[in-house]
C-alpha cells in the first residue's frame, strides 16, 4: 500500500521511500527536490520545458541520484504512479494531469504545507496584489538592524524549503508569498505565520482563477493557520478586505491606512505614520503614539507611505525597536521598475513602472503622479478589469498609447476617456511619447498587462524601456530605426 502524506503526521513528514513527484524545475522545484532528497524520499521531476533548454549539469545531477525526469510535458501515468506531488507555484492545478491524480486521491501540496513541519525560525508573512517585494525589503532593512541574523526570501530571491534544508540559523524570516504559495499551503495544517499581512486586492492573474472571489479567498489563506496568539496586519482603506470582514482571521487584527477611525495600528497622516489604540483594541509594549516622519527617505510618497506603514506596525510587533524601524527605513532604496524615475529630458519626467501587471498597481501609478501623464501600457492581457481606471484616466492621462496582445482590449476600454493610439514595439510607443510630451508632462510605462508576449519578465520589458529613454536622452532627438535597433 502506497505511504502517503496526511495532515495528522507529525516528526518527520517526509518518510524514507515515499515516492514524490516535483511538478516544475524553477527555484523552488530544484529545492524541493533536494529537500525531499535529503529526508529519504524517492523523487522524479516533470517540466513542461524541452529537456535541450534544460542545463546539462543538471540533468546529470538527476542521473546521478536516479532521478527520474520528465520534460516536454506532463504524463497522467507519472502523476498516478506516486505517493505525493509537489507543486511549484508556477504551474496551474486546473491541468489535467493534476485533476487526474486528485480524482486518484494522490495527495498534491506545496512548499508552505511541507515547511510547516520543519521551520523553527518566526515569520512574517507578506502578500497582496501590489507592493509584496516593496514591503518584504523594507522589513529585511528593519530586521537587520534589529537581530543578529535575518532571512529574507520566498517568492523573491531564495525559497523558503532552501533555508529549511539549512541550520536554519537566522532569528527571523521576512517572506513574500503568492496567491499561488498558498494555493496548495495547506490551510489551517499549513505554515503558521506570527505575524501576516494583506497589503491589498484587486483583480489580477484572473487567466488562472476561476473567478475573483476566489483569487481574494486565496490571498486570505494567508491568515489560515494563525492561532488567536498570532497577529493580522490588514490595510483598512482597501475596500476588498474591508467588505470581507467573514473572512478575517480570529488572530490578533492591526490596522493600516489613511483612516483609521475606531481601529487600532498605524495611520498615515501626510509624511508621517503613527501608532494608535483604539477603544476596544490595544497595540502591545505600549507603542500608542510612536510617530514616524518619513519626509527625508524614499519612502515619502504614496503608494510606499502605504507599504511603510504595514512595515512599521509588522515590525514593531514583532518585537522592533523604534530607532531600528527608523534605520530600516532609511536604508530602503526604490526597487527597480517600481516607479523608478529613468530621466528627465526637456521638463519631462520618464518614470519606469514595468513591476505593474495588473490593473491595481497602474491605478496606484497614476494616483502618485501629479503631472500630465502619457501612458505607454498593454501587452498579455491577465483577465483584469480595466474599467476601473476608466476615471483615473480621464482625470490625468492625456494619451495612452498601447503595445501587445492586449491593445485592442484596451483601446476599446479607453477610447472614450482619452486619446489612444497604437504601436507595434515598446520603442516606437517611447519615440512616440516623446514626441508627444511637454514640459511639465510625465511619460508613464505602467503596462496592466504580463510581459510574456514580448519579453521574457517585466524586468527585461523595464529594461527596453530605460535604454529607449536614454537613447533619446543621449541624442536629443528621436529616432525611430535608431530605437529599435539599439
Amino acid at each position: 500500500m502506497a505511504t502517503s502524506i496526511t495532515n495528522t503526521d507529525t516528526g518527520n513528514y517526509i518518510k524514507t521511500g515515499m515516492t514524490i513527484l516535483v511538478v516544475g524545475l524553477g527555484k523552488t522545484g530544484m529545492a524541493a527536490v533536494k529537500f525531499f532528497l535529503k529526508h529519504g524520499a524517492t523523487v522524479s521531476v516533470s517540466d513542461s520545458s524541452s529537456k535541450g533548454t534544460l542545463d546539462p549539469e543538471i540533468i546529470a545531477w538527476f542521473e546521478e541520484n536516479n532521478i527520474t525526469c520528465e520534460t516536454g510535458g506532463h504524463s497522467i501515468e507519472m502523476f498516478t504512479s506516486v505517493d505525493c506531488i509537489f507543486v511549484s507555484p508556477g504551474i496551474p492545478l486546473s491541468i489535467e494531469p493534476l485533476v487526474e491524480a486528485r480524482r486518484c486521491s494522490i495527495p498534491v501540496t506545496g512548499e508552505l504545507a511541507i515547511i510547516a513541519h520543519y521551520l523553527k525560525t518566526p515569520v512574517v508573512g507578506i502578500t497582496g496584489t501590489n507592493g509584496k517585494t516593496t514591503v518584504t525589503t523594507i522589513l529585511g532593512n528593519i530586521f537587520q538592524a534589529s537581530f543578529q541574523n535575518v532571512f529574507v526570501g520566498g517568492n523573491i530571491g531564495t525559497p523558503l524549503l532552501e533555508y529549511v534544508s539549512g541550520a536554519q540559523t537566522a532569528d527571523i524570516v521576512a517572506a513574500e508569498i503568492s496567491s499561488f504559495q498558498l494555493d496548495t499551503g495547506g490551510g489551517k495544517n499549513g505554515l503558521s505565520f506570527k505575524t501576516a499581512i494583506l497589503l491589498n486586492i484587486s483583480p489580477d492573474h484572473l487567466e488562472r482563477y476561476t473567478s475573483f472571489s476566489a483569487y481574494v479567498d486565496s490571498k486570505f489563506k494567508i491568515f489560515a493557520a494563525q492561532s488567536p496568539d498570532d497577529f493580522a496586519v490588514l490595510n483598512a482603506d482597501d475596500i476588498e478586505i474591508m467588505n470581507r470582514k467573514h473572512l478575517w482571521p480570529e488572530s490578533r487584527k492591526f490596522f493600516f491606512g489613511k483612516d483609521l477611525a475606531a481601529l487600532a495600528g498605524a495611520t498615515i497622516h501626510g509624511e508621517k505614520i503613527t501608532l494608535k489604540n483604539s477603544s476596544d483594541s490595544s497595540l502591545p509594549d505600549n507603542m500608542h503614539g510612536e510617530e514616524y516622519d518619513l519626509a527625508n527617505t524614499d519612502l515619502r510618497n504614496s503608494p510606499n507611505l502605504q507599504n511603510a506603514a504595514a512595515a512599521i506596525l509588522a515590525a514593531r510587533l514583532m518585537g522592533c525597536q523604534q530607532q531600528n524601524i527608523l534605520k530600516g527605513l532609511a536604508s530602503f532604496k526604490p526597487l527597480e521598475h517600481r516607479m523608478s524615475l529613468v530621466a528627465e529630458i526637456n521638463g519631462v519626467s520618464y518614470v519606469d513602472d514595468s513591476k505593474a501587471t495588473n490593473v491595481g498597481a497602474v491605478y496606484s501609478a497614476i494616483g502618485a503622479i501629479n503631472q500630465p501623464i502619457i501612458l505607454i501600457a498593454g501587452g498579455r492581457d491577465k483577465g483584469g478589469d480595466y474599467s476601473i481606471l476608466s476615471e483615473a484616466v480621464r482625470q490625468k492621462v492625456k494619451h495612452i498609447l498601447l503595445i501587445g496582445e492586449a491593445r485592442d482590449k484596451m483601446t476599446r476600454a479607453f477610447l472614450a476617456f482619452t486619446n489612444v493610439e497604437t504601436l507595434d514595439t515598446l520603442q516606437e510607443a517611447v519615440c512616440r511619447a516623446a514626441n508627444l510630451a511637454v514640459p511639465g508632462d510625465a511619460v508613464l510605462l505602467s503596462p496592466a498587462c504580463a510581459s510574456f508576449d514580448m519579453f521574457s519578465s517585466y524586468a527585461e520589458r523595464g529594461a527596453v524601456f530605460r535604454n529607449s529613454v536614454l537613447a533619446i536622452k543621449n541624442n536629443t532627438a528621436c529616432n525611430v530605426e535608431e530605437l529599435l535597433f539599439h
